[in-house]
């Protein structure tokens, strides 16, 4: 792993960011993702990076676990300086009806001589739009466990999940990411449209007087709380609605008079 860390930083990288996400990184071998599910095997192998590396870390995490709150707090305990999430979401994307063997397949489709080596899958990483409002959750959960155990000027939070416009970054910086990063969306639209969503960006930030991202960074998260406060808030909105309702209280005020007025309060003009 020295070697590896040698290598890479010859190159002149600012940084570096370690997968202990991938679930496509042969976990049954005990690495990327299911080093990110064990504390206590990301422990160590963050201890071994960060004891020779020199240059900041981000540890990638792997959204396929409880609480992710857990190995985004150790990989800070360990040194790295942030955190990215989410890595792709395990998952099946369908069984073909025509054929009963999983999609998608090793190799495509069928082969007449050698069909039975080419109808085997594995459960592997899903990504973009639809993973967008899980990688949200987990991105709220880790930035609300930084603020509240970390300073946040000491570490940094990476937000991925589903990045393809202004407003897609946006709320992932409301929700505490320093920064985000884009894949598949460079995949469908070319790299050229990095340079739109941040043009797109800033017409937000415009639109709001901002003027770093700073001045908008976790803003939202203030605004999440629990099940039970929830409840608790929503019973004081309605006592408090039923305080101030108006109208006749019995029907010994439904005097001719009364009534004309009533009904008039209730017209829509």
């Amino acid at each position: 792993m020295g070697r590896a860390i040698d290598r890479v930083e010859q190159t002149g990288v600012d940084a570096l960011e370690i997968n202990f996400s991938c679930p496509h990184g042969m976990p049954e071998r005990r690495m990327d993702a299911a080093v990110g599910q064990d504390c206590a095997l990301l422990e160590e192998v963050c201890g071994w990076v960060n004891a020779k590396a020199t240059v900041p870390m981000w540890a990638k995490m792997t959204p396929n676990i409880t609480d992710i709150t857990e190995p985004a707090r150790v990989s800070l305990k360990s040194g790295c300086e942030g955190i990215s999430a989410i890595n792709t979401i395990m998952s099946v994307m369908g069984i073909d009806l025509k054929m009963l063997h999983p999609e998608p397949c090793v190799e495509g489709n069928s082969c007449t001589v050698l069909w039975c080596y080419f109808y085997y899958s594995t459960p592997g990483g899903y990504s973009y739009k639809a993973v967008r409002p899980i990688a949200l959750a987990k991105v709220m959960n880790i930035a609300q466990m930084m603020k509240d155990e970390f300073n946040e000027n000491d570490c940094s939070l990476s937000g991925i999940g589903g990045v393809e416009t202004e407003y897609d970054a946006a709320v992932f910086i409301l929700l505490g990411s320093n920064t985000v990063q884009v894949c598949t969306g460079v995949m469908v639209h070319g790299y050229g449209h990095v340079k739109i969503l941040c043009a797109e960006l800033q017409d937000f930030m415009k639109q709001h007087n901002f003027s770093t991202i700073e001045d908008f960074r976790g803003h939202s998260l203030e605004y999440f709380t629990t099940h039970t406060d929830l409840v608790k808030r929503q019973k004081e909105a309605i006592e408090q609605r039923k305080a101030e309702r108006r109208g006749l209280k019995s029907d010994k005020d439904w005097t001719e008079d009364g009534f004309v007025k009533e009904t008039e309060s209730m017209v829509s003009n």
